[in-house]
């Protein structure tokens, strides 16, 4: 696999932006380029501008060329895959290449929702909050995270910034999540914060999905500030957008990599699965009601050798009263915000399975119980089992 390190000397690479009638993002966007080539210093790097700014993209191709490179591996500054990235950087590229026969060019994927990217961004959340690592479940239930994503035509982009929005809150265990848009979409940002107010959290965070700042940014700070003069009950919390977070970094050296071992690889699941399981990622369980033959039923055990136990030990006092009818031979993972105030707590005494009961606190349970009354009805695995 070719990397970097031993990249040829007649190779170059190249970032791809927009461009913005604002100076700092043009210098925020440079940043890109310098710190690729601090950690670079034998390459041939970059960077250039659809519209706007200079350098244009011709006139860093220009420059890579001058400098002897036969071979750009391009990729676009972008953080999801909307018109600029997929058609109008390609178009410009072409036609670039078609006036240099010899001259090799090969365009690889946005940053989009790279796991680098969303370490750096909720990072820029938590340090807005005063945080270096994400806390315990339950530090954030009282406060809601509005993700500021930039609204495009593209359905697909607009849905990736909302999928960002739900990584994020679940990852880091906020109370709740809207995803708002600067641009041709909706929510708009104002409007979006305006319905956020309605919900009663005292305490809203707004990160801004944005790689530079600009006039995006300072439109979204204006909404931010309109909005919290006319809510001043409620404290807002603006977190800075990505710029040069080295995790930033990191993306571009992997969609860089990506390119020259010729695009995304496809992994078949299965062969995903064991390359995670080797690297002792996955957490090994029975799943889940699997059929076997009437008279085998009983004639097995689950005895298998696995360097775990995942068994149900929990505190509370709810029977398993038809765990003899039917034996589920596995559990559940306990899942990480199980006593968020709107999650799966809010389902108790509404006739769930004993399997998911068994994931609860008897605490918590008490409580639910207490503040709402069972409903009517026999739970479906109850019914199996009569």
């Amino acid at each position: 696999m070719t990397n970097l390190e031993n990249l040829p000397n007649n190779c170059g690479l190249l970032i791809c932006g927009h461009g913005s009638r604002a100076k700092i993002a043009e210098q925020e966007f440079g940043l890109l380029a310098k710190n690729l080539r601090q950690r670079y210093p034998k390459l041939k790097i970059e960077y250039g501008f659809l519209e706007y700014s200079a350098p244009n993209i011709h006139m860093a191709l220009d420059a890579l060329r001058e400098q002897g490179v036969k071979t750009i591996y391009a990729v676009p500054g972008m953080l999801f895959a909307a018109t600029h990235a997929q058609n109008d950087i390609p178009s410009v590229l072409t036609s670039y290449q078609q006036k240099h026969p010899d001259l090799h060019i090969h365009y690889g994927r946005e940053l989009g929702l790279h796991s680098n990217m969303i370490a750096a961004f909720q990072q820029r959340i938590l340090n807005s909050l005063g945080h270096t690592e994400i806390p315990a479940p339950g530090a954030l239930y009282d406060t809601m995270l509005v993700v500021v994503g930039r609204g495009t035509s593209v359905v697909n982009a607009n849905a990736d910034a909302a999928k960002l929005c739900r990584i994020a809150a679940e990852s880091m265990g906020f109370g709740w999540s809207e995803t708002v848009y600067s641009g041709v979409t909706f929510p708009s940002v104002g409007r979006g914060l305006e319905m956020a107010c309605k919900l009663g959290f005292k305490k809203i965070v707004v990160a801004p999905y944005f790689l530079f700042g600009g006039r995006l940014i300072d439109r979204i700070h204006r909404y931010i500030d309109k909005v919290a003069a006319e809510q001043p009950e409620v404290q807002f919390i603006k977190a800075d957008y990505l710029r040069d977070h080295p995790k930033v970094i990191d993306t571009f050296v992997a969609r860089f990599a990506e390119t020259m071992n010729g695009g995304q690889q496809q992994t078949g699941l299965l062969a995903d699965f064991s390359a995670r399981l080797a690297r002792g990622e996955v957490d090994l369980h029975h799943h889940h009601a699997e059929y076997q033959e009437p008279n085998a039923a009983h004639q097995h055990s689950h005895d298998h050798d696995h360097p775990h136990s995942h068994s149900h030990e929990h505190e509370h006092e709810h029977s398993h009263e038809h765990e003899k009818q039917h034996d589920h031979g596995h559990s559940h993972a306990r899942y990480q915000h199980i006593a968020h105030p709107h999650g799966p707590r809010t389902m108790i005494n509404d006739n769930v399975c004993c399997c998911f009961m068994s994931q609860f606190p008897a605490e918590l349970i008490a409580e639910e119980q207490a503040r709402k009354p069972a409903l009517d009805g026999i739970p479906a695995c109850k019914k199996r089992s009569a």
